[in-house]
């Protein structure tokens, strides 16, 4: 996995049977049904984008990209959601991905 936010790195120093907790249900989720890692990223990036959290669409879309889930498939993701959460919103997460889009690219542009 890429390298952790500096706030989660925190977090992680001050609570980590919290975090660890946290952690294990996320793999134990993971692991409890038949959705591949792909499809899991793709519906936590829509719930996500539906709660409007800008942290969290920054995180499951770098998350999504280790996976090598695709730019296109991502927009492709958030556009989707448009009848259900509404323009403004996926506007705004189409925003926030292109921020990690951007920061992915000058990572591999070094």
């Amino acid at each position: 996995m890429g390298k952790k936010p500096g706030f989660y790195v925190s977090l992680t120093r001050k609570h980590p049977q919290y975090i660890a907790a946290v952690e294990a249900l996320g793999h134990a989720v993971r692991v409890s049904g038949p959705l591949d890692s792909k499809s899991l990223h793709l519906v936590q990036l829509a719930a996500a984008a539906a709660i409007r959290s800008e942290g969290a669409v920054h995180s499951h879309v770098r998350r999504a990209l280790q996976e090598q889930v695709t730019p296109d498939e991502i927009r492709h993701a958030l556009i989707s959601l448009t009848s259900t959460i509404g323009f403004p919103n996926v506007t705004a997460a189409l925003s926030w991905s292109e921020d990690v889009f951007k920061a992915a690219k000058a990572k591999s542009a070094r």
